[in-house]
């Protein structure tokens, strides 16, 4: 069991499929990970290169929900891991984000895993 917030091996389909979607989606904060174009199309082939991995069964579902765990890590803020996971984002969080952040998020949110 992977444990990058509680991602669970018996729920790598649905990660897998949402974080592609959410990846590929212009609106989406992920579209443009942080740091730039070159970031984002190397978060989308690894993430990709996870789902390939463990579609065509070349890996045993624990070690990719691992290394999706460590994908989310290091790809995703903790404003983008708690819609994901199906939570909203806090006050706090809405105060210290920009309104194009927040209107980000809301698009992120309906790619949610949770």
């Amino acid at each position: 069991m992977a444990v990058y917030g509680g991602i669970q091996a018996h729920e790598l389909e649905r990660w897998l499929n949402a974080l592609t979607n959410a990846a590929y989606d212009r609106r989406c904060p992920l579209s443009k990970v942080h740091g730039g174009n070159a970031r984002a199309r190397t978060a989308r082939q690894d993430l990709l290169h996870l789902a390939h991995a463990f579609r065509s069964g070349e890996r045993i579902r624990d070690d990719v929900a691992a290394d999706l765990g460590r994908w989310c890590q290091y790809y995703l803020t903790e404003a983008e891991w708690f819609v994901l996971v199906g939570g909203r984002k806090s006050a706090a969080q809405s105060k210290l984000s920009s309104v194009s952040d927040d209107d980000a998020l809301d698009v992120l949110y309906h790619h949610r895993v949770g």
